[in-house]
């Protein structure tokens, strides 16, 4: 398992040793003795999420605000995705700034969001299944998001304009206060 650091501090991919061979393949995706030792961090995730979507379904950006805030490792299990992190935390020195990654069934990468941080992806294939960890249960009071589109995020979703099919919540998102 390879940790691959980011420019922006504690966002993590994860590259995991595949072993393949005429059966198909094996790999471990996720450890955590080694997820912490490798990070640093001390994570325990409490809950599993999944999504099935189509092409051009774009999900966020969301995020849990305060003591409910969630750290979360994304990854595909079929189909592909950009996802994306935005780092929230006003202190950082990469507030506002962004990572984003190709997560694909191919590529087997993962991305480790830490707390403090919006999350979203667009989905690039038909038939895409995503599926993540969470180190938080998800609280509904405590949600908020940020519009996809905001001009000072500037964020590449790698689909055209007029593709883009967004939940009625999502479309209501606001853009950064700035």
């Amino acid at each position: 398992m390879e940790f691959i650091h980011t420019e922006i501090k504690d966002c993590v991919i994860i590259k995991p040793t595949v072993f393949e061979d005429n059966r198909g393949y094996f790999f471990e995706s996720f450890n955590e003795q080694k997820f912490n030792q490798l990070t640093g961090l001390n994570i325990h995730f409490v809950q599993d999420n999944q999504a099935k979507s189509n092409r051009g379904i774009l999900r966020g950006l969301h995020f849990q605000k305060g003591e409910h805030a969630q750290a979360k490792l994304v990854r595909v299990l079929q189909g592909k995705v950009i996802d994306v992190a935005v780092d929230l935390r006003k202190d950082s020195p990469t507030y506002l700034q962004h990572v984003a990654v190709e997560l694909s069934a191919e590529n087997n990468l993962q991305l480790f969001v830490p707390r403090g941080f919006a999350h979203g992806y667009s989905v690039l294939e038909d038939n895409t299944i995503f599926f993540y960890k969470c180190d938080n249960f998800y609280n509904k009071e405590s949600e908020g998001g940020l519009f996809y589109a905001d001009p000072k995020l500037n964020i590449n979703w790698q689909l055209n304009e007029d593709e883009i099919i967004l939940s009625e919540k999502d479309k209501l998102l606001m853009n950064v206060a700035y």
